[in-house]
């Protein structure tokens, strides 16, 4: 589409460019912009055009543009707004969603915008009528409709205007009245409060008295009978009578009509397809109460605006409902849109450039304004998080038929692809002991053991009041938090359970159960300790991914290959996961481009391998859907721009974030509804709604109110009282708005541990010790090195803690947060006392690797003299202990007869490196005295160390 300077109105220049707000009233036919404080301020006799722009995950911006007509505007500034609207959208770039609004018909994703609602007041510019800000307060009765967002709709102050159906609020001078219908629903009652308030705040100052009036209720109550007063007395509501728009809606053939030179005429047959549309013109497709405009992109200004002008003669025809018109570009079709299509591609190849954005921006700038938000902005990058608590205490059971059998602490990280498991993590929260339970399906587990899995879990939740969080995950699709809570995570491939076996038996297939001494290929992956997976792959040479790290053994032969792409810190993976896998193993290191022979041999054979990272299903904008579940059919409707307050006590709510699910169950909400939950999880992702292309084996949760774990609350601004508030919708909303906010809720007391299988959830000696509160400046212990551990066995019971886990993370030798302002000890006893008391404590915020070679002393180090002996020296005190290397005195070093070459010649970042080394021991052409000085140990105390720890230390210098 082309544009120009003459299509661009002075009042819509720099719109759009980050996210809000922004509206403007039609005066004298042309747009002018509205302060702030007016938004959600609209008169009955004006048209506006209101943009919504909103920032998305992915970096683009989106705008849905509005034009609201007033049931007094005249036609010609309703036609106006239609056509600014146009403009508006041409100048964002020609993608924006347009809808045309009509007073007391507004859509919800308008409506949403303006929450609780919109009250238009009579007047507006045309008329030269202003509305009085101060004149005497007018009794007036309105009716509100509406369970997610509410049209509020003033009516005659008359008996006649009530009804059993709805809800109406009387506005008096010092005392605002709400009236619930009989046949109204405790969530229509509820949202109609926050009218209440709304009028409460802007027409009364905050001051005034509410009251709630229950349909059918006796004069006996003194607040119903002054209710009733105002009307003259109590009498019988008649029932009430279908009106114009009511007689209107009913079924409505779906027609498509192409328009041309302003004239539209239908095409197409009862089948719909997207072959119909024309990238070249524009059509309408009329759904009788919604007429959608669909303008194709090769399409110019003008056509457009003709297009809009033939929906607008169309919907003014006679014997037509009330209907909306929305318009859409070609490319960014609604999902209602799709939808009324037998069928639409599930991918288009359109030409979809920022050609016209850029033509737009271009021209603005010339006019001096800042066009940045114009363009598409970058993408936030950021590392997920886990938000859970890691410091809870972890049970695992591997389903074997209809039972489950639970896994020692040393096992419990170690699932097979061939199995399913039941994990119940408990953990601390604000106020008491908070439960996540879920399945995890290997992706070659048997379906009967999948629905063994799902029973026992089942009965474990209800057991517990339905409280804990439940979640159902599948193999290749685990999320964060699963991860976080395990921390190191192996899948073998195989499987242990006799469903697996009868199963492989049955169909005569091989069992590639793991076998230790066999041949075994592994995918390290993860993105640190607390986060870090071995996956075991097909041992080929296809299975290989540059982005990636592996470990290979066959018998007693251990490699590890590094891919070009990796990093040190996934180099540093490999290491504390062949410690779980291969534990004291020598293994050979392979670098991708320099593989040895043997290591070929062992896969079979050289052929290609990708080099992309595998693609994970990232997280997308959030959305929000209430549902009904009835007779095994789902039914949906998104909630727009929501928030807390949108999920009701009574109703499930369904969270789509793409990556996950979560589905919201309200503490009102039927028990045996309760049960169903999971089912419509999975419905939802099967349904897929949104058209998103949503994994069946996406993440589900299920959260019940009140128990709502932070990697669910973060898409909201919580409130925490409010989910631990008790009664109905309406109950709570009631004592909010007549108390003026949340009242105080008495936190419950912590649940007590709960236990499945006769085994108690506190942590015994064989269960793993957890250490630390989920946070990124804390490193969380999962285990210690074979050096630490004989260390460590002279001061404790060795049973009393789980050491099978890799060892932490230590840069260089220890951690940043050590200084050199740690107190000295006053003797070597005393230090080894309280090496003693740490052991017998819950550990620290960090642990240090004590390697054989070292020992604790009670002297402080002398200093080097030289600049840079602090930094690369490898002594260092930790806490209130000296770390010093032991070194023996006269000790000889034997170079081998190797040549030696200084460390920055050796060093992987060298500009000048040596030539013809060994690249995997550039360590050994150090002199004797630059080796000390560098690792803080001489060569014969080095070659002790395990070799992860080896490695550790020559990454942490450069020499890896």
């Amino acid at each position: 589409m082309s544009v120009s300077m003459r299509d661009l109105d002075p009042a819509f220049q720099g719109a759009g460019q980050k996210a809000g707000i922004e509206i403007w009233r039609i005066e004298n036919f042309r747009p002018v912009l509205v302060p702030q404080s007016s938004y959600g301020k609209f008169f009955t006799g004006d048209s506006y055009v209101i943009l919504k722009t909103t920032a998305l995950k992915n970096g683009a911006l989106r705008h849905d543009i509005h034009y609201w007509l007033g049931k007094d505007t005249t036609q010609d500034e309703s036609g106006t707004a239609a056509i600014k609207t146009v403009e508006l959208d041409a100048a964002l770039g020609g993608r924006a969603v347009q809808y045309r609004e009509v007073q007391g018909h507004e859509t919800e994703r308008f409506l949403s915008y303006f929450k609780p609602c919109i009250i238009p007041q009579e007047g507006g510019v045309a008329t030269g009528f202003k509305h009085a800000e101060e004149e005497e307060h007018k009794t007036r009765l309105f009716v509100c409709r509406g369970k997610h967002v509410v049209h509020v709709k003033e009516v005659p102050f008359a008996r006649s205007s009530l009804n059993h159906d709805d809800i109406f609020i009387l506005d008096t001078k010092s005392k605002i009245f709400q009236f619930n219908g009989s046949n109204s629903s405790i969530q229509e009652r509820a949202k109609a409060l926050e009218v209440v308030q709304y009028i409460k705040d802007t027409y009364h100052h905050g001051k005034c008295d509410i009251a709630a009036i229950e349909d059918g209720k006796l004069m006996a109550d003194s607040e119903t009978g002054e209710f009733w007063g105002f009307f003259g007395g109590f009498a019988p509501l008649p029932r009430k009578t279908a009106s114009e728009e009511d007689k209107n809606v009913g079924i409505y053939p779906t027609k498509l009509l192409r328009v041309e030179k302003g004239q539209s005429e239908p095409i197409g047959d009862e089948s719909l397809t997207r072959d119909l549309l024309d990238t070249n013109k524009c059509y309408l497709l009329d759904c009788g109460t919604e007429v959608f405009v669909w303008m194709g992109r090769s399409t110019s200004l003008d056509d457009r605006k003709s297009a809009s002008s033939a929906a607008e003669e169309l919907i003014h025809g006679p014997d037509r409902p009330q209907s909306q018109i929305i318009r859409l570009i070609e490319g960014f079709e609604t999902v209602v849109f799709r939808s009324k299509f037998d069928s639409w591609p599930q991918t288009e190849d359109v030409a979809v450039t920022e050609d016209g954005r850029g033509k737009v921006a271009a021209l603005l700038k010339r006019q001096g304004l800042n066009v940045k938000g114009l363009m598409k902005a970058s993408p936030v990058k950021e590392e997920p998080q886990p938000y859970i608590d890691c410091s809870g205490h972890l049970q695992v059971w591997r389903v074997n038929g209809q039972e489950k059998i639970l896994l020692q602490s040393a096992d419990q990280s170690k699932f097979y692809s061939g199995d399913c498991y039941i994990f119940q993590y408990s953990y601390p929260g604000d106020d008491r002991e908070e439960y996540l339970i879920g399945t995890w399906f290997g992706k070659k587990s048997v379906e009967e053991e999948r629905a063994s899995a799902l029973s026992q879990v089942s009965k474990m939740v209800e057991s517990l009041k339905f409280l804990p969080v439940q979640a159902r995950l599948y193999e290749g699709n685990e999320p964060i938090q699963f991860f976080s809570i395990f921390q190191s995570f192996i899948v073998f491939k195989g499987g242990l359970s006799e469903g697996y076996k009868s199963y492989i038996a049955e169909k005569e297939i091989p069992d590639e159960t793991y076998k230790e001494d066999g041949l075994a290929l592994f995918r390290v992956q993860g993105s640190g300790p607390d986060n870090m997976q071995a996956i075991q792959v097909e041992p080929v040479a296809s299975s290989l991914n540059s982005s990636y790290c592996y470990i290979l053994h066959s018998g007693s032969s251990v490699l590890t290959w590094y891919g070009n792409l990796t990093t040190s810190e996934d180099q540093e993976l490999v290491e504390r996961q062949l410690d779980l896998i291969k534990p004291n193993a020598q293994c050979k290191t392979q670098k991708e481009g320099a593989e040895s022979e043997h290591f070929w041999e062992l896969l079979g054979g050289k052929s290609e391998y990708p080099s992309q990272k595998i693609a994970q299903d990232s997280e997308s904008d959030p959305h929000l859907f209430s549902c009904i579940f009835s007779k095994g059919n789902l039914k949906v409707t998104e909630i727009h721009n929501f928030s807390q307050d949108d999920l009701m006590t009574e109703d499930m709510f369904i969270l789509d974030c793409h990556s996950a699910i979560f589905v919201w169950v309200g503490q009102q909400v039927d028990s045996k509804m309760k049960m169903h939950a999971l089912t419509i999880g999975e419905k939802f992702l099967e349904h897929d709604f949104l058209l998103e292309k949503l994994s069946r084996e996406a993440p589900v949760y299920v959260i019940m109110e009140g128990s709502e774990p932070p990697f669910f609350t973060r898409f909201f601004s919580w409130d925490s009282a409010k989910s631990a508030m008790h009664g109905n919708s309406f109950q709570r909303k009631l004592t909010m708005v007549k108390h003026g906010g949340t009242p105080t809720i008495d936190k419950p007391k912590r649940r007590a541990p709960v236990s499945y299988g006769g085994r108690s959830s506190v942590p015994d000696k064989n269960q793993r010790s957890r250490s630390m509160s989920f946070s990124p400046d804390r490193v969380r212990v999962r285990g210690r090195s074979p050096a630490f551990n004989a260390l460590a066995a002279n001061f404790e019971n060795p049973n009393a803690r789980n050491l099978s886990t890799p060892p932490p993370v230590v840069r260089k030798i220890f951690p940043k947060s050590v200084t050199p302002d740690s107190v000295k000890l006053a003797s070597k006893s005393s230090a080894i006392s309280s090496i003693s008391s740490t052991f017998e404590k819950s550990p620290p915020i960090r642990e240090v690797i004590i390697p054989k070679s070292i020992k604790v002393s009670p002297e402080t180090p002398k200093q080097n003299s030289e600049p840079n002996n602090k930094e690369n020296s490898m002594s260092s005190r930790i806490g209130s202990l000296t770390i010093q290397e032991d070194v023996k005195e006269g000790e000889a070093e034997d170079e081998d007869g190797l040549p030696i070459y200084p460390y920055d010649r050796l060093k992987t970042t060298s500009t000048d490196p040596v030539a013809e080394i060994d690249v995997t021991k550039r360590e050994t052409y150090l002199s004797s005295a630059e080796f000390r000085e560098k690792f803080g140990m001489t060569k014969d105390a080095f070659s002790k160390l395990p070799k992860w720890r080896q490695n550790k230390l020559k990454m942490a210098l450069q020499l890896f």
